[in-house]
């Protein structure tokens, strides 16, 4: 175990590569052994029940309860000392993002222990304490992440490592039963949707682990019962994000950074109304697609064909209109030139990987459904809508990918230094020292039509204007011609400066709408509107039960994409 800031010897560092590599097996083996139990309890294996699986989840949240409490002791005892910082991680927004996904988490839990008290006559007790003890591992993870997102590592370097790995790999078994829980409920209503659609030749047997026992108060039951499953939706994305975050920690533990100042980038709505506009106009009308669709769907073969057509028409139209809003940002990156930034920084890293690798999810779902598209023997008139839209979920992700990746690694604009710290110190004709006023007001021309100097911007010089005898007419037409330089010069810098300023706005108000249009794409699939599994044509080309396994592989990544496209968007708006 080391201690202090780690030793500049070359031999350092292969004690630190094997503590990276034995940390990471353990958080992988930890992560194996909890899927495979949570696989056994989903496909009823003999002698594996529910209470298994949350005592296996509970034990590991106890353990990264244990380091938690540890690590902020430690912390507090030595508040004194100056730590090393990440700058690019745990940003602010990612951790109010993650406190609210954690506080609708937490009335997540009390609707599980309101429903384990309802029917607490026939169900074990584990169930009763996992959301307790769930509830208590989300409060202090908050708080820890708002406190210590951000810090790089120095000491007790082996033991962090897995102290955080192991918390890394036990929000992905959360994230995991989380989403394990909500498709089984999902599959559930897509098969009783199936019959609707006259697909009567697969067969329907609910997988349900419902309680054996009649509830004390029915009403209460109901609301909790249904309540839960449409709170997991956001569960699930605090966990994934909570998970990222750690990760970040566990790359940056015994990293050296190069200390130079970070530029904040605050978040303004101004100069993005357009697009603002445009998003909440999609993330509206999203929301009334839902709705409909949630209502419509199952209740009759024509209104479930009306609902799937509805949804591919209105998705069709979102993703042309993302397709073209990222050709046209990524066209403006083209026409101008401006270097990356190609640092090593473990969380802009892990945004891209998270990007593309999320985004695989989508693609293998398109691909499927235009396989499906293409060798079905007969298409109902609603499957042909399906096509395009597939072709441009696979052809608006690369786009979007595109443009984040390279917004995100792109260097932020700054001020030119020269400009930034001019002073211009004029020598008048009574030979006195006065300081002109800011560069702002010389570029407009203001000080040298004022007062008849002439500015010169040059770096570290000092304008004088020297009052020869007899010289009056040479000085005249010597102003002349300078007010003729500078008004040229004037015009150059703003036509310049304005032709920046507007790509920069058009660039805003992309990532603007973009940020809008995730957030709306998001919620379809999240909140049970899932025209993969209601379409009907997969199955029948690749069998249900494939398909089923493909689907539900797929989408948990599918719903995750757009979440992380949402906070990387954010970020580019910041930056931009």
């Amino acid at each position: 175990m080391e201690k202090g800031g780690g030793s500049a010897a070359v031999g350092g560092s292969c004690p630190q590569k094997n503590a990276e590599i034995l940390s990471s097996q353990y958080g992988i083996n930890l992560f194996l052994a909890g899927l495979l139990l949570t696989f056994a309890w989903a496909v009823h294996a003999v002698g594996i029940s529910k209470s298994h699986l949350l005592s296996y989840l509970i034990t590991l949240m106890l353990i990264q309860l244990l380091w938690m409490l540890w690590y902020l002791s430690r912390s507090c005892t030595q508040r004194r000392l100056i730590r090393d910082k990440d700058t690019h991680a745990g940003a602010r927004w990612l951790r109010c993002g993650i406190t609210l996904f954690a506080v609708i988490t937490l009335i997540l839990d009390s609707f599980k222990i309101g429903y384990y008290i309802d029917f607490s006559n026939c169900l074990s007790p584990t169930e009763g304490i996992f959301p307790v003890t769930h509830a208590v591992h989300t409060i202090l993870q908050v708080y820890f992440l708002w406190c210590h997102a951000k810090d790089i590592i120095q000491s007790f370097k082996t033991l962090e490592r897995f102290g955080v790995i192991h918390s890394v790999f036990t929000n992905l078994l959360l994230w995991t039963n989380g989403v394990l829980t909500e498709s089984k409920h999902q599959l559930n209503e897509h098969k009783e949707r199936l019959i609707t659609l006259g697909f009567g030749n697969i067969t329907i047997v609910l997988d349900d682990h419902a309680p054996l026992c009649n509830c004390t108060t029915t009403t209460l039951c109901s609301i909790f019962s249904q309540g839960i499953y449409y709170l997991y939706p956001f569960n699930i994305e605090y966990h994934i994000l909570a998970s990222t975050m750690l990760y970040v920690l566990w790359k940056n533990i015994g990293r050296k950074v190069e200390h130079h100042q970070q530029h904040k980038t605050p978040f303004k709505f101004h100069g993005i109304t357009v697009g603002m506009i445009f998003g909440l106009i999609v993330l509206t009308s999203t929301i009334a697609i839902v709705v409909v669709y949630l209502i419509q769907i199952g209740r009759s073969k024509i209104k479930s064909e009306l609902a799937l057509t509805m949804f591919y028409l209105h998705a069709i139209f979102v993703l042309a209109l993302m397709c073209t809003a990222g050709i046209v940002a990524l066209l403006i990156y083209r026409l101008e030139e401006r270097s990356l930034d190609n640092s090593k920084n473990p969380a802009r890293k892990l945004d891209a990987e998270l990007l593309v690798g999320t985004a695989a999810g989508s693609w293998l779902l398109s691909w499927g459904s235009i396989l499906a598209i293409i060798c079905a023997q007969a298409h109902p008139k609603y499957t042909w809508y399906n096509l395009p839209y597939s072709v441009l979920v696979i052809i608006e992700k690369y786009i979007q990918n595109l443009f984040i990746i390279e917004s995100i690694h792109r260097e932020q604009e700054k001020v030119n230094d020269d400009i930034k710290t001019l002073r211009i110190v004029t020598i008048s004709r009574g030979s006195t020292l006065s300081l002109a006023p800011s560069y702002k007001e010389i570029y407009n021309g203001r000080v040298a039509r004022g007062r008849g100097e002439v500015p010169c911007l040059v770096k570290g010089s000092i304008c004088g204007r020297e009052n020869h005898a007899g010289g009056g007419a040479k000085e005249e037409t010597s102003q002349e011609n300078s007010s003729v330089m500078h008004s040229a010069s004037d015009f150059s810098f703003y036509s310049g400066n304005s032709v920046t300023n507007n790509k920069r706005r058009v660039l805003k108000n992309i990532a603007a709408f973009l940020f809008l249009c995730n957030l709306s794409l998001w919620i379809p699939p999240a909140f049970g509107c899932r025209p993969e599994y209601d379409n009907g044509l997969e199955e029948i080309v690749f069998g249900f039960e494939p398909w089923i396994i493909v689907v539900n592989l797929a989408m948990p990544f599918s719903i995750f994409y757009r979440m992380h496209s949402a906070a990387s968007l954010f970020e580019v708006n910041c930056k931009t």
